[in-house]
């Protein structure tokens, strides 16, 4: 996972270098929006939620959307168990259509689906519109993890009263930023669940805990272990932008090169824009076709890299480029013209994250990375986004509030039954746990893993490699549910 106008779910990051870059948010102009569920049943209902938790003040309240699968479920009686969630960035449908894992399992477990919605996106938008909510800093004050965690938890707990399932136990799933919060539920509300999957939650990118360059060097590494021309011409062509972008005809150039929708006013918009596809390509380097982000082949960076060295003699590195990153942006060939700002999953709540507490440093290694060289600066993020926003970043708050740091120590002696899973093809991979911290916070690793995988729907063309990782997966959440009947006296055996 340009400025943070660029996730994610992203994903996701704060950075400047000569000219402005950190992590994707662009998806392109076709990128696929969320629809209605075909392959999935279940209801839409919608809870009153607080919109402060922290506060005996009322702030008012606001409708919080989510969707509930019951098909399965063996009932309170036989504490059959509830599967939550935790939604990340985006309109909760997208992540629930491409979360088709949690679904496989549910008969087996006889389990409740619970898909609840980040507060200030989707349909749950606090002030009755988005406009409003997204209006200045002070209606925007409520977007924050600790408050979407709570929602969570408030609206768990009324659901199994509801219910008459308090005897439930509850099993938390999440991937990329849905992963953290999968993760920070466990650690901050123990009592809540029995354990949580968190895939791909890149928990320790904050501060200076894992090394600023990790993200971009991993992105790197994918395209230069597909093809070192490939790589050695991406790295080649932001020079080329840069220089090509100094003039009004370069400019004029550029937009015909790339094929763009309207007149490019800076080339920096356009290195945003390919830098995005670069890292997006990292997350998702699935080994089989899909349409996550955007419609894509299997190996897509194989793809993007045969597109780049397949071209004739001759041809020049930006149309190399074009043709490569073609196959992220218009794999389907409907595309006659390229948008550059287009936010199809309505992420753009993630600017505001980013410049309060979801801070994380990144930069670009010029010895290992394809990027042009960049460091991160607080200064500049300061000035930024007191310009976006009129607030400064804190950058040590999400450490302070969840901790991080000596981590192997601390979670060790506060925490419990939590899957770090994590593929080495996705960048954020870097940013999460990668190695068991005891018996029961199990890391899962897989070289040839892309972003959440795992939590994708099983296809015929699975590696071996991923089933046996869903099968570890499943193995461990019944442990935790075993050991949860075990205690309460469970009707209902898996």
């Amino acid at each position: 996972m340009a400025t943070f106008r660029q996730h994610f779910i992203l994903l996701l990051l704060l950075c400047i270098i000569t000219f402005t870059q950190s992590a994707p948010l662009f998806l392109g102009k076709y990128a696929e929006k969320p629809n209605k569920l075909s392959s999935y049943e279940y209801k839409t209902q919608y809870f009153t939620q607080q919109l402060d938790h922290f506060s005996f003040q009322d702030s008012g309240k606001f409708s919080q959307r989510y969707l509930i699968n019951i098909d399965n479920w063996v009932g309170a009686q036989r504490k059959g168990p509830i599967f939550m969630y935790c939604g990340n960035e985006g309109d909760i449908e997208w992540f629930a259509s491409n979360s088709g894992f949690i679904w496989e399992i549910a008969p087996r477990f006889g389990a409740m689906l619970l898909f609840p919605e980040h507060r200030y996106y989707g349909e749950s938008m606090p002030y009755g519109s988005k406009e409003e909510a997204y209006r200045n800093s002070s209606t925007l004050s409520y977007l924050t993890a600790e408050q979407a965690i709570a929602d969570y938890a408030v609206l768990l707990r009324e659901l199994k009263q509801n219910l008459s399932a308090e005897g439930c136990p509850v099993v938390l799933f999440g991937g990329s930023y849905g992963g953290m919060l999968a993760a920070w539920m466990r650690l901050k509300y123990p009592h809540l669940t029995v354990g949580a999957l968190a895939s791909s939650a890149p928990i320790l990118q904050f501060e200076d805990i894992v090394p600023p360059e990790t993200f971009y060097n991993i992105v790197s590494n994918d395209f230069r272990r597909e093809s070192m021309n490939c790589f050695n011409t991406i790295k080649e062509s932001w020079g080329e932008l840069q220089s090509m972008g100094e003039n009004a005809d370069g400019l004029n150039q550029l937009t015909k090169t790339f094929h763009l929708c309207g007149a490019l006013k800076t080339s920096q918009d356009l290195s945003d824009w390919l830098s995005s596809a670069y890292s997006y390509l990292a997350m998702v380097d699935y080994p089989y076709p899909s349409d996550f982000l955007m419609p894509l082949p299997g190996h897509p960076i194989r793809e993007v890299c045969k597109g780049i060295d397949s071209a004739a003699d001759g041809t020049s590195v930006l149309d190399r480029i074009f043709y490569g990153v073609s196959v992220y942006y218009n794999y389907t060939g409907a595309v006659d013209c390229f948008k550059l700002d287009d936010d199809p999953h309505g992420m753009s709540g993630w600017q505001w994250q980013a410049c309060t507490e979801m801070v994380m440093p990144m930069s670009s290694n010029p010895e290992k990375s394809m990027f042009p060289i960049f460091s991160f600066n607080k200064t500049y993020e300061e000035e930024r986004c007191m310009r976006s926003y009129g607030v400064k970043p804190r950058f040590r708050w999400i450490t302070t509030e969840f901790g991080g740091h000596d981590f192997k120590t601390t979670w060790k002696n506060s925490g419990s039954n939590i899957i770090f899973s994590n593929g080495l093809l996705d960048p954020w991979s870097g940013g999460s746990v990668l190695q068991n911290v005891s018996e029961s916070l199990i890391a899962l690793v897989t070289e040839e893993g892309a972003h959440h995988l795992d939590l994708r729907a099983s296809t015929p063309n699975d590696p071996d490699w991923l089933v046996q990782q869903r099968t570890s997966e499943i193995r461990l959440i019944k442990s935790w549910i075993d050991d949860y009947n075990q205690g309460k006296g469970s009707a209902f055996s898996i």
